[in-house]
Order: structure tokens, then sequence, then C-alpha cells
């Protein structure tokens, strides 16, 4: 078998494929250039701010999610007779058509015009999306601006923390980006009830669209950060823009994208309509006494514990992540689900007349989500693919997840119609049986390894199976030219 030569214009390097299928450096192919200590302080001060600005981009994100919740409850408050279960299910699933769209864009822009270009895009929409919604006098298309950070902030945190901080990626990947995502719900419930009270409770539009316009500031605070940020380190040394060959990219990841796919179409199938429409559970067994405003404010308050109990379950899986592993980790939360949907469905007439009660056990099952499948899918998905195609993969595992909270979405309403409220609950729970099942056959168990040691894998598979092309981007010739040899590869597994 003859050499086949694959240039890699990232290093100036000629990799040669022998017959072995193992690939060596030719010597004296490329001049070796120092990076400077400014090019280093550089990349270093990028990766901290892109790590933190994801944490805030994604608090936005998780605002505006939320702030869904307390706006289904004020908008049925408000016109009770146009606002009906279908119209509420309608207007949520208009948000998560647009994620859906936003997050495959993105996830492809992230792998074909980097990080960088991606996440400036998506702060710009996001901003739009916000003034769109306060200003809207009817449906808007906000949920496709907001949802499009969420491949972007997350494959760049990943990537950021993997070269900031490769021992404890997981954790400060989780406190980045599920932490303030799920942040954002008590805060969006904390703004939407100083709203509430400083604007009486009869102007109900007033209230909903100055929350939204807050929406907007959060994306702005991080603008200026986000454009002097660099691409990581990772995606310019290993950056696929032409020529990209999908067909082994799905034959190489096919038994990945059905775990992290499956696994997050049943948890958005579980939390997102849970979580959307948790306000009007809430409304619906508290007391009515007293005015319309009065019911409202205590049906936010209620929320707002809600909320709050989700949060220690993040905390938690961020310090089980490295301990127990990501898998078992995702496994314990599904588990979770079982538990506790069981214990509110089945007792479901009976706790929900205790309302401390039930909202506690309803936190506990969303905490216990957030601490497994919550934490582990964002995590998991950033770290199994490699980086030129994270963004795409990422993005990909997210869709689908979106398309299981819409047909979550879809289902709900219907389901408490026709079977009772409490089947919501008992359907969780089976839900949480299915995902526990997926990820024990389907999601890799990863140790938290350098990513680049992935890349090198996919690099070597792509090699092997006869793809040529070029990888990476121009600015890192001097630290690209790694040999990759097939033994070292396979020592590394």
């Amino acid at each position: 078998m003859g050499q086949e030569e694959i240039q890699e214009s990232v290093s100036g390097v000629v990799i040669s494929s022998n017959a072995s299928g193992s690939c060596v450096e030719k010597p004296g192919s490329h001049e070796q250039i120092e990076p400077t200590a400014a090019s280093k302080k550089r990349q270093s001060l990028s990766d901290i701010f892109t790590i933190f600005c994801a944490g805030a981009a994604l608090m936005s994100d998780g605002y505006q999610n939320n702030l869904m919740t307390m706006t289904n409850v004020l908008l049925g408050k408000e016109y009770p007779k146009e606002y009906t279960a279908d119209v509420s299910t309608r207007v949520s699933n208009s948000l998560l058509v647009g994620q859906i769209i936003g997050m495959i864009v993105i996830g492809l822009t992230c792998d074909y015009m980097g990080r960088k270009a991606a996440i400036v895009a998506t702060t710009t929409l996001i901003v739009l999306g916000g003034i769109l919604a306060t200003a809207s006098n009817g449906v808007t298309v906000s949920g496709l601006f907001w949802m499009m950070t969420y491949p972007a902030s997350s494959t760049s945190a990943s990537e950021a923390s993997n070269e900031h901080a490769l021992n404890k990626r997981g954790p400060i990947f989780i406190l980045v980006t599920n932490l303030p995502l799920s942040f954002g719900g008590p805060f969006a419930v904390i703004v939407f009830l100083i709203v509430f009270a400083a604007c009486g409770k009869a102007h109900y539009t007033t209230v909903w669209r100055i929350c939204f316009g807050i929406g907007c500031i959060w994306p702005l605070t991080v603008f200026y950060f986000r454009m002097k940020m660099m691409n990581s380190k990772l995606y310019r040394r290993t950056a696929m823009k032409k020529n990209v060959p999908y067909k082994l990219i799905f034959k190489y990841y096919g038994k990945n994208l059905i775990g992290t796919c499956g696994t997050w179409f049943l948890y958005d199938f579980i939390t997102f309509p849970n979580g959307v429409f948790s306000g009007t559970i809430i409304s619906s067994v508290v007391s009515h006494k007293g005015s319309e405003g009065d019911v409202i404010q205590r049906t936010a308050e209620w929320q707002l514990l809600l909320g709050i109990l989700s949060i220690p379950g993040v905390l938690l899986g961020a310090f089980l992540c490295d301990r127990i592993g990501r898998k078992n980790t995702m496994m314990i939360g599904f588990s979770g689900y079982l538990v506790f949907g069981l214990i509110i469905g089945l007792s479901f007439d009976k706790i929900t007349k205790i309302v401390p009660l039930f909202v506690i056990f309803y936190g506990l099952m969303q905490s216990t989500g957030n601490m497994g499948p919550g934490d582990m899918l964002g995590l998991l998905a950033s770290e199994t693919y490699a980086t030129p195609v994270r963004g795409t993969c990422y993005g990909i595992s997210a869709a689908i997840g979106k398309t299981g909270a819409a047909v979550g979405t879809q289902a709900f309403k219907p389901i408490q119609q026709h079977l009772g409220k409490k089947w919501t609950f008992i359907i969780a729970a089976i839900c949480g049986v299915v995902g526990v099942v997926v990820t024990y056959f389907f999601v890799e168990d990863i140790s938290g390894d350098d990513l680049a040691i992935r890349d090198d894998r996919f690099r070597q598979y792509l090699v092997d199976n006869g793809w040529e092309g070029e990888i990476g981007e121009n600015d890192l010739k001097e630290d690209a030219g790694v040999h990759i040899v097939a033994d070292e590869v396979e020592g590394a597994k």
C-alpha cells in the first residue's frame, strides 16, 4: 500500500499514513514558531472570560425560559376566554420550535465559523429577541434567538475549562452552565414579583413587558468580552471547515448520538412541560381566597420556592460527576424521577391539599433531575464528541431534546384533561426508568481525560478511513504539529 499524504494547514506539517495506518511527522516540513508570552496570556484571559461569560449568557437563557412560567399564569388571568389550554400549549411550543432551529443552526455555525462568531451572533440576536418580545403585539420569534446561545456557550465553556482547569473541567462546566441556567428560574420569579408589586396587581400587560425587557440586560453585560474573546486552542488546532466527512462522523459517533439524543429527549419531555406549566399546576392547588392579584402573587411565591429547591441538585451533580462518574450520576438522577414521580402521582389527591408538602416533593423531583441529566447531558455532549464536530453534535443532541420538550408540552394538557393531573407525574416516573436504561446501554462513561486525546483518536479514525482534508486554523502552526501515532492513541484508550 502506498503512502497517502494529508496536508494540515493548521500546522504546516505533512502527515503521512503508512501501511500500518499510523501517522508520522515528516521532519523539516515546517518552521517552528515559538508562541509569545503575550499570546499565551491573552489566550489564558480569553479562557477565563469565556467560562464566566458562558454562565452569564445561560442565566439569561434560564431567565427567559422560566419567565414563560409566570407569563402563562398572567395571560391566563388577563385573557381567560382567549388564552385557552390549546393556546397556552401553542405559545410554549412556538418557543420550542425556535429553540430547535436555533440549536442546529448555531451548532453548525460553531464548527464552521468558530465559537467566537457564533457567540457574538447569538448575543446580538438574543437582545433583538428580547426587544421583539417586549414590544410585541402578537407572537414573536424570540424563542429562536434565546436558545441559539446554548450550543455556542456550552461548547466554548467546555473547551476553555479543558485548557484552563483540566482536572476540574466537569464541575467548572456545570457551575457555569446548568447552575446559572437553573438560577435563572428563581431569578425570573424574583424580578416578576418586584415588577408585579411595583406596577400594581391589575396592570398585567405592563408586568410581562417589563420583565421581558429586563432580560435584554444580561447578554449586553458580556457583549464586550465576547467581542474580545479568542477561539479555543482546541478549536484552532482541529477545526474542519471544508470537506467535512459527515458519513464518517455519524458512523463513528452513531451509538453516542443515540445516547445523548435519546436521554436528552426523555429529560426535556419530563422537565420542560413540568417547568413551563408548573405555575399553572401550583395555581390550581393554592388557595383562591382574596383578589385575582393575590392569587397570582401566592402562585409566584410558591413558584419561587420550587425554583430554589431545584438548585441544590445542580451543586450535588457537580460534586458527584468526578467522584462516581458522569454516567452513574445521570442514572441516579433519572431514578429520582421514578421515586418522586410515583410519590406525587400516586398520592396526588391528598398531597395537593397540603401545598407546602406538594411543592417540596415537586422541587425534589426537579432537583434530582438537575443533579442527573440536567448537569450531565450538557457535560457529556461537550466531552464525548471531538472538537471539529462538537458544536454540530451538541446542537443535534440538544435539538432532539427540545423536540422531546415540544412533544411533552403538546401532550401535557391532554394528559391532564383525559387521564387526570396525577398522570403527568406517573408518566415522568416511567420516563425516568427508560432514561436509566438508555443511559446504561448507550451513554459512554467519560472519565474527564484531556479532550485533545479524543480529538487524536477521531483524527486517526478519519485518516484510517481514507479522509483527506485540511484541519485547523493558521495561528497555531507552532503547536499543531503533534504526531498521531496509532499505538500511542490506542494506549490512551
